[in-house]
């Protein structure tokens, strides 16, 4: 009779530490799920604000931006991406210039989101075109451009939200 009471703790704490064992291992994988999005939430905004199409030369594509248009590039991996940005000049001008960051290099952590406006101005029969670039990770702009015969454009360095 002795050894069965024995036999009986023993099983009855082994069970509990199985159980315990069993709960803080369901407990943990519960709080990983939570903490890791099942989904990513990157994306890349194009805003072709200037007078000609613009292409962009992204991820192994090439993203064309007509006049006037948005294009947004989403569900982006995590991960360090260079672009560059080729343009068409409107017909009847002389000569053309670019500014800002025609090309370059974006990081992307979870959740980012970056924006390219590009914009243009006609001046003296030469197209200038140019890009700023945001990010919701900076919180600000890459330059603040001006064209020549323009004062220096102002750029709100202290955005709030993304």
């Amino acid at each position: 009779m002795i050894n069965c009471i024995k036999f009986y703790n023993k099983f009855q704490e082994s069970t509990m530490k199985t159980w315990l064992l069993s709960f803080g291992v369901i407990v943990l994988t519960v709080f990983l799920q939570l903490g890791c999005s099942g989904s990513i939430n990157n994306s890349i905004t194009f805003k072709n604000l200037s007078d000609g199409d613009i292409f962009i030369n992204f991820r192994g594509s090439e993203i064309t931006v007509a006049a006037g248009q948005t294009t947004v590039v989403s569900n982006i991996p995590k991960g360090k991406y260079s672009y560059f940005t080729t343009y068409t000049v409107p017909a009847g001008v002389t000569g053309s210039s670019a500014q800002g960051n025609m090309s370059g290099t974006v990081t992307l952590n979870a959740g980012t989101k970056i924006q390219l406006i590009y914009a243009s101005v006609i001046l003296n029969g030469t197209y200038n075109i140019s890009v700023t670039v945001s990010d919701s990770d900076n919180l600000g702009t890459s330059s603040n451009i001006a064209f020549p015969g323009q004062n220096e454009r102002k750029t709100n360095t202290n955005l709030t939200g993304p």
